[in-house]
């Protein structure tokens, strides 16, 4: 099992009481969300309007909403995939949550030839 359920347990509770959060998107995670929504700005800071638990493949997924000129574009993504600032009062268990995702992810890529690197997975809502 990649997540520590009680860990997720603990995390998940907080974080629904603290949104809207402010998170930081990797830059790999805006690159692919500008080739996806070429239509809208895509900012550094980004506010997740909802949080919930994808299970083993997904991990905790965050609810991102841009807004252009061609109406609201909604992203969920995996929580491994954002940054958050260091003084947030979630900010020490969202980085243990991710470390050890991301950690345990490796090791089950590990066994897959092909794969082994930390992919990004945008999950569009039309």
């Amino acid at each position: 099992m990649i997540d520590n359920i009680e860990q997720v347990g603990r995390l998940l509770p907080k974080l629904l009481a603290s949104l809207p959060l402010q998170a930081i998107l990797t830059p790999e995670l805006a690159a692919c969300m500008q080739k996806d929504a070429p239509e809208h700005d895509v900012p550094q800071h980004c506010d997740i309007v909802d949080i919930s638990y994808a299970g083993y493949e997904g991990g905790i997924m965050c609810k991102l909403v841009l807004t252009g000129p061609g109406g609201e574009r909604v992203f969920y993504v995996s929580i491994t995939h954002l940054t958050f600032h260091r003084r947030h009062p979630l900010a020490r268990e969202i980085a243990a949550y991710q470390k050890h995702r991301i950690k345990r992810m490796r090791i089950v890529d590990a066994d897959r030839p092909s794969e082994g690197k930390r992919t990004v997975v945008v999950r569009k809502v039309a």
